[in-house]
């Protein structure tokens, strides 16, 4: 049964460090008002949102999960810096950064920029009141999230360790086999909601970046025996290394549970369909899913991960994918700094005219 398989994973949770940093459990809305405008009930499926936006730490959203195993294990290890690495408006810096301060650590942030001197707005702004540190590496392709950061990650652990401090490295969207541990709680969390509902959605949709979210959750759904299929939506290009990652991270994190179950290529689903130019570049889908679920839900979508996940998820429902009769699950990440930059506000005005 789907409760002694929860028990089951949360007994093995247990045994793992973990520092609280967020705000759980997060709700799972019904979107009713964005059902309706998508057709309502008699062309449109159940639309719950799992609003991890919420998580609070930083601003919320989904790593919030993840730094609460990742942190614990570096204060376990006597660490005394958190160093990570994204693209230069990454959500994962932001709350690593956040995450620093409520464990009185040290940060240093490695960040991909496009531009010498990146705009100082959204989660870069953030990173800096923070008080993170941040080292920039040059991009070097719009496809993928990240640039070549390895060589200066490893001159900021030289650096920490000479000035007598202790270096954690997180990879980047904290998507390792520890990592991974966040999202087979937050699935436990989300299958005793969806039982305590009594519903049993097809699908749980998600942005898809460095795929950690995604062996989380596609661990957890199997741990936890849900309803439902992870289906993620990729958000930069990669494969097929990312998803080689993302089995790779799961069944580490299965095998350090001490947990039997291990996940292959078959079970990890990524649609590459709704990339757009790259990451972090906005879609015309996207922009279109951001202003439908503000004028529905008042739920703030970002234009880098969220909005190109629910444009999915819209198009799914108008093509007929998805049946009147069935319910599916998006689980909002967040990001919403994201919308706080001048690259959205230019394409949002652009989609005005």
């Amino acid at each position: 049964m789907t409760s002694s398989a929860v028990s089951r994973v949360r007994s093995a949770l247990a045994t793992q460090p973990r520092l609280s940093l967020g705000q759980l459990p997060t709700p799972l809305h019904d979107a009713v008002r964005l059902r309706e405008a998508l057709g309502g009930p008699a062309r449109c499926p159940r639309i719950l949102i799992k609003r991890d936006d919420l998580t609070a730490l930083g601003l919320g959203g989904n790593k919030a999960r993840k730094l609460e195993y990742l942190v614990a294990d570096a204060l376990a290890s006597g660490a005394t810096t958190l160093v990570t690495t994204g693209a230069v408006q990454s959500n994962h810096a932001r709350m690593t950064a956040a995450a620093a301060c409520v464990a009185g650590m040290r940060c240093v942030l490695v960040l991909t920029a496009t531009t010498r001197e990146p705009e100082l707005a959204g989660n870069l702004l953030l990173d800096r009141l923070y008080g993170a540190t941040v080292r920039l590496v040059p991009s070097i392709d719009p496809m993928l999230a990240v640039g070549q950061d390895e060589v200066l990650v490893a001159a900021v652990v030289a650096e920490e360790l000479a000035h007598g401090r202790t270096p954690y490295v997180i990879p980047v969207g904290g998507s390792s086999g520890i990592g991974v541990l966040g999202y087979v709680g937050g699935s436990a969390e989300l299958v005793e909601q969806l039982s305590a509902m009594g519903v049993s959605p097809s699908r749980l949709y998600y942005a898809s970046g460095s795929r950690g979210t995604q062996a989380g959750l596609t661990l957890g759904a199997m741990l936890c025996q849900a309803p439902y299929r992870a289906y993620g939506v990729a958000v930069s290009a990669g494969e097929p290394e990312k998803i080689e990652r993302a089995k790779r991270i799961a069944n580490e994190a299965a095998a350090r549970l001490n947990l039997p179950e291990r996940l292959d290529l078959p079970d990890l689903v990524t649609d590459q369909g709704f990339i757009g130019e790259g990451y972090g570049i906005p879609t015309d889908g996207g922009l279109e899913a951001i202003a439908l679920v503000a004028q529905t839900e008042a739920i703030l979508l970002d234009p880098c991960y969220t909005s190109k996940g629910m444009a999915a998820l819209v198009q799914h429902i108008r093509s007929g994918e998805l049946k009147a009769a069935d319910t599916v699950v998006f689980l909002h990440t967040g990001g919403m700094p994201a919308l706080f930059t001048g690259g959205f506000v230019d394409a949002f005005t652009r989609r005005l005219v």
